[in-house]
Formats: C-alpha cells, structure tokens, sequence
C-alpha cells in the first residue's frame, strides 16, 4: 500500500514502534557482513564496496556491549512506498538512501535506553543533504497513513557537525499515534548524516538515549573515509 500523507491539525502522543528506522534496518535478522562484487556488465563500472571494517567497532559504541545486527545495504533498504507525491514518505522513513543507488553496510545494536543504527554507503548518485533538509522543514509536521496504521510525524531540524568538505544532516523526528492520551510520549528518533565525494555515513539513535549524536557521526565518518581510500 503507498503511503498516504495529509497534513494533521493536532495530535496527542503515544509510543509508537514505526517503521521510521526501515532505511537502515534490516527487514529481517540478518548476517550479511560483505556486498558481493556485481555482475559484469558492458560499460558500466561495478558497485562500489564498502568492506565490514568501516563500520564503527563494537568498543566506539557507549555502553556496555550488546548484541550487534550487521546487514547488506542492498539486501536492507526497504522499497515499499516509495514516493506519495509530496516527498513527505520520504521524510516520514527517513530514507536519505534509496534502494538502488549505493552498496554499504550497516548495523543496529541496543544502547542505554533505545537502540542506535549506522550505515555507510557508497554511491555514484550522492543524496543532496541540502535539498533533503528542505524537503523536512516543508514536512515538518505529517500524518503518514500506512499500512493501515495513521501515525504522526513531527520533524525538528538542527545544525548538523562542522566537516570540511561536506554536506551534514541533522534532525529529530517524534512518531505518534493521534487522539491518545497526551501525557504518554513518543517515539523519539535523531537523525544526523555527513556526505560527500559519493560517501554518506548517517547515525541514528532511537529512544531516551544520551548519546551525543554529533560527535559519533564525526567519528564515524573519520573512521569511514579512512577505510575507503579517501
């Protein structure tokens, strides 16, 4: 079912476990930890790789070590509702990837107090963090109806981390559930994403956790690029 976007007047919160985190989530458990090399093909150079290594460690994680879910990007990113028309979906599940365009990894591992997710990806047709950010400040507030289920989205644009040479992304999107009781909270997600020369490297946090987002991306991003030859 596409995903039908209509903007809400008001709405009170609830914890809602969405599919925001789909884009760097695997679908299913998965072990994954290398992307084959592509098939040959005329003229046409193959998938860049991205090899396990420039994946944060285990250790560069705050908290006590917990069980660690890596996966294929390809095999990953979710290619159901795509577009509704408005570029709000996109927003809504946070797809600063789209299925298709790069090869990567990625993990998703239990912190104090939610779940934190990274992805680096290598891709011949580099997200505009700019343009994204935009298209978020239009969708600032949304209802996504999906898969039956209406669920609000409210999006906060912040400043993302100074890095030289390339695009950032920063945001805090809550998900709720319109018309329940307004003291419960909702789920809160934080987004940041740092991109440049066909490189994204995007942390995610979901929950009540303290980490300090800005600098994970940083270092992330620093340990990335080391391990891809930039």
């Amino acid at each position: 079912m596409a995903a039908r976007i209509r903007f809400p007047p008001a709405a009170a919160a609830l914890v809602v476990a969405a599919a925001a985190m789909v884009t760097i989530s695997p679908a299913k458990p998965a072990t994954a930890v290398g992307v084959p090399p592509a098939t040959a093909v005329a003229g046409v150079p193959p998938a860049p790789v991205v090899p396990p290594s420039a994946l944060l460690p285990a250790e560069a994680v705050p908290g006590p070590p917990a069980d660690r879910t890596v996966f294929d990007v390809a095999t990953a990113l979710s290619t159901a509702d795509r577009s509704d028309g408005t570029g709000c979906a996109d927003v809504v599940h946070g797809r600063v990837l789209h299925p298709g365009t790069g090869a990567g990894q990625g993990f998703q591992t239990a912190v104090p107090g939610g779940q934190l997710s990274e992805l680096v990806a290598r891709t011949p047709h580099p997200t505009d963090l700019a343009a994204w950010t935009a298209q978020a400040r239009r969708c600032a507030r949304v209802t996504v109806d999906d898969r039956d289920l209406s669920t609000v989205s409210t999006t906060t644009l912040g400043t993302g981390p100074a890095v030289p040479g390339a695009q950032t992304l920063s945001y805090q999107q809550v998900l709720t559930l319109p018309g329940q009781p307004a003291g419960l909270p909702g789920l809160r997600l934080r987004t940041v994403a740092i991109a440049a020369d066909g490189v994204l490297v995007l942390l995610r946090d979901a929950g009540a956790t303290d980490l300090d987002l800005d600098t994970l991306a940083v270092a992330a991003w620093q340990h990335a690029v080391a391990r891809l030859g930039r």
